[in-house]
């Protein structure tokens, strides 16, 4: 047998697959159906990397041994292509964020087909074209109508470099997501998507789907309810409340002041009335200039200012105690206004110590005088929850003393904010809202949707964060939809999640241009069966993308509740030094030269036999040529071959059970140990020196779903028909079991020695087969037999003195 030319036998299986639609899934909705989706990439000018690989291979492989098994697969792809990045790259290169698009999309298409992923290219998505963004705002309009959307002047994230409004999400640790320039604070009016609103229907989702546990807490986490009580704390010199938030009103006894935020309304109310307000105004200028991520770190020297003529009184011990401004405390979190605990709680111990404040401790356990105790233990100085000890009793108790004064009840609270919904750019889906003197806020009729984003030359960033939309003219001037008289558009776009919230859907029925989707499209497809992608997107885009969903389950416009009925996740590949691969460490690999030298089975065996896959693995050039050996050793098979119809007597078991192990490993995503088993199998065969041609159909059926080139071309040379044709392969349990087992023997619980027995062999003669061993024998040599212990095909243990 010729040496194998990858590069050639790799396109003609392309060309053939594509000439006959092999991955395109059917219109049949009566066969039994398996939905497979994959993050779409967003088409970046660097193209792919290995990663993207890994990311799209696990379900890769699923979907092309699914369809053996006959399932009707849905194994979509698209680009998910608006946002900064590549507006960025269009304003450096002076060229149309457009042909920037088309040009990355193109790059990323030729490259996904070179590895010879099997995705419906029938299908494709983009959500910068205007048959998908046009339904992306109707779905935004149905939100509007549904009091979802609203705008509201608040303290935003604002990066200077991008000139752009950021969400909290995007712009974590005080750095902007994009350029990573550090973020100001800044005063303006967004748009928002209200979310929270949404809070405990998503956390009520999270029960009926099969996700990983850690996705499940992250999604958890990150909606972050929890459950307490509001507490009215009463101004002594104004006729006025504070009002907070806490998990804990147990501690109430132990509150010794308050802390509210700088900009708190309360401030300007009675501003004439606080002796110290120009100190007040100038912390509250310092603040603005911090970011959220600065203000809110638990390790940094605390600062504040007391306020001169506001204190408010304990409403359970009626005491007087004093309020402080701190920049810790945000109004965009809770009320705007904390009680204060310092003797269990490290951040008010410390504000206490620095200015002053009394500690009182009212849980048992610790050393105040050193530290704040934020342990349990037996409630004290707490009125009538002293000699309490459990937190669930206390707390209801506390809330029964709160309801009973009429200053308190309980309430709940979540971390997660509205979403933060619009961009200050140009390369986005136009938010289809018009603003009219008269009418006030009105949404662009159906009928004229797409809105388009205009066709200009100048699309750098506007000044001041207004967005470059703002400078055209024939954009901004419009006629109210509703009065007909003169109205402006609104000139911000959507943010990048947009278009993500809701392909998933669209790949469903891509071309359909009177609804985002057919009902009956939606029916038969939806829920995704298995979704795949990183962990970086379990929180924002799943969030978002669940939430869109349940939205339009609520309308009776989808037939699920949940979009994704699985989701699991890939681990990085790491460059070969270990780090994150990065253009700036010089660390990528690029898929295309990998496939240049290897061909594209060998980089998806790599990927695939690299590591657990959903845990970080270091490129290694050492394992990827062990690949290589591997599929060399696969194509001189056909050098043993003979001629037979049925598994040969010295083979039978071995293949029976690499079907049984590579069928299961396959679903439980251990597709390293799946390859391993093949690698085993082939060298049983080799041992053998000979494979019939039953064997070698066998073989390729179970190596195509890693690489599917080198098995279609064998056998399609030996049985003159395709493989992507076929079926999957059956195993026979009865003959994945071993005949044999091997056990240890141990003596006075001493390994000694191992023994082969017959599987399920009696007490009698295993023992019997121990004690004849040479090594048995010495070591009992002499001695008194006490004992023999046999665990059935594990262990014998002779106990001898």
């Amino acid at each position: 047998m010729s040496r194998y030319d990858f590069s050639s036998v790799e396109a003609k299986w392309q060309k053939y697959w594509d000439e006959h639609d092999t991955f395109k899934a059917s219109d049949d909705h009566s066969k039994k159906k398996f939905y497979a989706l994959v993050e779409f990439p967003y088409p970046s000018g660097h193209g792919m990397h290995v990663g993207h690989i890994k990311a799209y291979s696990g379900l890769e492989v699923v979907s092309r041994k699914r369809r053996l098994e006959g399932y009707n697969v849905l194994f979509p792809i698209g680009f998910d292509a608006y946002g900064l990045p590549t507006e960025n790259t269009a304003i450096k290169e002076n060229i149309h964020p457009r042909i920037v698009t088309d040009r990355n999309i193109e790059k990323f298409t030729n490259q996904l087909r070179t590895v010879g992923f099997s995705f419906d290219w029938s299908r494709v998505v983009d959500t910068t074209d205007e048959s998908y963004y046009k339904w992306t705002q109707w779905i935004f309009l149905k939100m509007f109508e549904k009091g979802l959307v609203f705008r509201d002047k608040t303290s935003v994230n604002y990066c200077p470099s991008c000139k752009v409004v950021l969400s909290n999400e995007d712009s974590q640790g005080g750095k902007c997501d994009v350029c990573h320039s550090d973020i100001i604070q800044k005063t303006k009016e967004v748009w928002y998507l209200r979310i929270t609103e949404y809070a405990d229907k998503l956390l009520e989702g999270l029960e009926t789907v099969d996700y990983l546990p850690n996705v499940k807490l992250q999604q958890q986490n990150w909606i972050g309810k929890s459950t307490g009580a509001f507490v009215d704390f009463k101004i002594k010199e104004q006729d006025e409340k504070l009002r907070i938030y806490t998990t804990r009103p147990d501690t109430l006894y132990g509150v010794t002041f308050m802390v509210i935020a700088p900009e708190h309304p309360i401030i300007q109310k009675y501003r004439d009335s606080i002796a110290n307000i120009a100190a007040l105004d100038d912390y509250k200028a310092e603040c603005a200039k911090k970011s959220e991520f600065e203000r809110t770190q638990l390790v940094k020297d605390k600062t504040g200012v007391k306020i001169e003529g506001l204190t408010a009184i304990n409403p359970i011990t009626g005491k007087e105690i004093p309020i402080y401004i701190s920049d810790y405390v945000m109004m965009g979190y809770g009320t705007g206004a904390i009680m204060a605990v310092p003797a269990h709680d490290t951040r008010d111990y410390d504000f206490a110590k620095k200015f002053g404040i009394d500690i009182i401790e009212v849980i048992k356990g610790g050393d105040i005088t050193k530290e704040a105790y934020t342990g349990e233990g037996e409630l004290v100085n707490s009125g009538e929850l002293n000699g309490l000890t459990n937190k669930k009793d206390a707390i209801n108790k506390a809330l029964e003393i709160l309801e009973k004064l009429g200053c308190g009840e309980k309430g709940v609270q979540y971390k997660m904010k509205d979403w933060a919904f619009n961009r200050q750019r140009y390369w986005g889906e136009p938010i289809p809202i018009v603003h009219c003197d008269t009418c006030g806020m009105v949404a662009v009729p159906y009928e004229e949707l797409p809105l388009r984003l205009p066709e200009v030359e100048n699309f750098e960033p506007g000044t001041d964060g207004e967005s470059p939309l703002a400078k055209i003219d024939s954009f901004v001037k419009c006629k109210c939809p509703k009065c007909g008289r003169d109205a402006r558009r609104e000139t911000d776009t959507m943010p990048q999640w947009a278009g993500s919230s809701w392909y998933f859907l669209r790949y469903c029925d891509p071309k359909n241009d009177n609804e985002f989707a057919s009902q009956e499209a939606l029916k038969y497809w939806m829920p995704v069966d298995w979704y795949n992608g990183g962990m970086e997107h379990v929180t924002r885009h799943m969030i978002y993308s669940r939430f869109w969903h349940k939205f339009l389950y609520d309308l009776g416009l989808v037939p699920t509740a949940e979009p994704y009925a699985k989701r699991t996740a890939q681990g990085l590949i790491l460059g070969p030094d270990g780090e994150k691969m990065s253009k700036s460490r010089g660390n990528v690999i690029d898929p295309n030269d990998v496939v240049a030298e290897y061909g594209a089975d060998v980089l998806r065996l790599y990927v695939l036999f690299m590591g657990d896959y959903e845990k970080a693995a270091p490129w290694s050039e050492s394992s990827i040529k062990g690949c290589k050996r591997f599929v060399d050793r696969v194509w001189s098979l056909q050098d043993m071959l003979t001629d037979g119809t049925e598994y040969t007597e010295g083979l039978r078991s071995n293949f029976h059970k690499t079907i049984k192990k590579v069928t299961e490993d396959i679903e439980a995503m251990k597709f390293n140990t799946a390859i391993a088993a093949l690698m085993t199998l082939i060298n049983d065969i080799y041992n053998a020196g000979s494979i019939n041609k039953a064997e070698l159909g066998t073989f390729c059926t179970l190596l195509y779903p890693f690489a599917p080139h080198i098995s279609e071309e064998i056998y399609n040379s030996v049985f003159g028909t395709v493989l992507s044709e076929q079926g999957w392969v059956s195993y026979d349990e009865a003959l994945c079991k071993d005949d044999t087992i091997e056990i240890v023997v141990q003596v006075n619980g001493k390994l000694k020695a191992k023994l082969n027995i017959a599987v399920d062999a009696d007490k009698d003669s295993v023992i019997a087969l121990a004690l004849a061993d040479e090594k048995v024998k010495e070591a009992t040599d002499g001695k008194n037999i006490l004992k023999q212990i046999y665990v059935p095909n594990k262990l014998v243990n002779i106990v001898a003195k």
